[in-house]
């Protein structure tokens, strides 16, 4: 698995997936990369600036899992099609990371690791944040989405009426490890009725 994060707002929802991820037993291993609007974005919304020992410090603790790799080293094992990695999520996506996603531009590892889950048919989750969308996001959705990835747009539900923001952080990468194929124990569950 890959785990991606980018320049939007929304660095509470990496960390809740990435302490999701840490603890399920079914993934073996992450490799997790993130831009340089990415440390931006989570130096400002979760305190943690610099570029060293981030995922440590989303943690709370050293992973045993989760790799962090350099967005620059666009000769990185997920670089390649041979490397065999089961899905990538960008979480948060930015516009500007769709864009390049969904017109073929990987200059940087997370795009490149994007275009080999798309050339390879790998489940690829672009968890875009933006608010109000335009025509070229608009666009930019349908083409990545025509290329097979899936926009699941940070948007969390509130029918579980969560407690807190980690609460609804956590419910929402639940619902996107579930599309991937890890249904989480934890995750509510809509039961419907009156």
């Amino acid at each position: 698995m890959t785990i991606a994060t980018t320049g939007a707002s929304g660095s509470i929802f990496l960390r809740e997936l990435l302490r999701i991820v840490e603890r399920d037993s079914r993934v073996s291993a992450a490799n997790f990369i993130t831009s340089d609007s990415g440390l931006r974005v989570m130096a400002e919304e979760l305190d943690l600036p610099g570029r060293e020992k981030v995922v440590e410090r989303l943690l709370g603790a050293k992973s045993s899992k989760i790799v962090q790799q350099s967005n620059d080293d666009i000769g990185a094992n997920v670089a390649s099609g041979s490397y065999g990695c089961d899905a990538m999520i960008v979480m948060p996506c930015s516009m500007g990371t769709l864009s390049r996603i969904a017109n073929g531009n990987a200059e940087h590892l997370i795009e490149r690791a994007a275009d080999v889950c798309l050339k390879e048919k790998r489940p690829l989750v672009l968890c875009v944040r933006e608010a109000p969308l335009n025509k070229i996001h608009i666009r930019n959705m349908y083409r990545a989405a025509d290329a097979g990835a899936t926009i699941f747009p940070l948007i969390p539900a509130l029918y579980n009426r969560p407690d807190s923001i980690e609460e609804i952080a956590r419910q929402f990468a639940c619902r996107v490890l579930q599309h991937i194929g890890l249904p989480q124990e934890g995750m509510y569950r809509w039961k419907g009725g009156p």
